[in-house]
């Protein structure tokens, strides 16, 4: 099982409520709240990861520039894409 914490440390906060709030795309196992608020997306390997960015990227295609959800979006590429574990796993 992999699990990437969305520290709260952005702009605006990334909450679990977003993915309803804005349908966005749930990684296939879903997440978890933590008592600090942060946001844990739950993953069975780097390769669920990865293919969970991709639906991110394909999902992403399909909103105007302007889109509200499109700052959630970069948050969750931006984070997937820095853990060190989807990193070493990237060709």
């Amino acid at each position: 099982m992999l699990k990437i914490d969305i520290p709260q440390n952005g702009s605006p906060a990334f909450t679990s409520s977003v993915f309803d709030e804005y349908t966005l795309p749930k990684p296939s196992n879903g997440f978890e709240t933590e008592l600090n608020g942060d946001v844990i997306l739950l993953f069975e390997d780097e390769e669920d990861a990865v293919a969970y960015l991709d639906s991110l990227e394909d999902y992403a295609t399909e909103l105007d520039n302007d889109a509200p959800q499109k700052q959630y979006i970069n948050t969750l590429v931006s984070t997937i894409t820095n853990d060190e574990f989807v990193q070493a796993y990237l060709p």
